[in-house]
């Protein structure tokens, strides 16, 4: 029984990376609108926190980045490069970090997990999605 339970297949990478925290655009709304909206507010404690980081594997809803951690519920900007791909420019959010490296036990001595976070794609080009879907498929 596989222990991969996300639901996209991930592209494993090795690609420097710069990332950026980054905030959202500041919404102005109607009083009527304002009264009954909610919105997730993205975390602004490392907002223009500039730093180099590694993309470590790839789908077409995320990435998971090796390097220093940044705040859940940060918005991040991602520039990185993809062999067969080209440059990438992304948005997204911060859904989970690890907080330092881990080590865990498997069926061959060991798996060091390395230090990072998970992002979850608000925005990459339709095109890329889809290249990076045609690599996966090819693994």
């Amino acid at each position: 029984m596989s222990s991969e339970l996300r639901r996209a297949a991930r592209l494993v990478v090795n690609s420097p990376a710069v990332c950026e925290s980054i905030g959202q655009v500041p919404m102005t709304l109607h009083p009527n609108l304002a009264a009954v909206f909610k919105r997730v507010e993205a975390d602004a404690s490392t907002i223009g926190k500039r730093f180099p980081a590694v993309v470590r594997d790839l789908s077409t809803n995320g990435a998971f980045i090796s390097g220093p951690t940044i705040p859940l519920l940060s918005r991040v900007a991602i520039k990185f490069e993809v062999r067969g791909i080209g440059p990438i420019d992304a948005v997204g959010w911060v859904l989970w970090q690890r907080t330092d490296d881990c080590e865990l036990p498997s069926e061959s001595g060991s798996v060091m997990l390395p230090k990072g976070f998970g992002v979850l794609f608000e925005s990459i080009p339709l095109e890329t999605r889809g290249q990076i879907a045609a690599l996966v498929a090819k693994q």
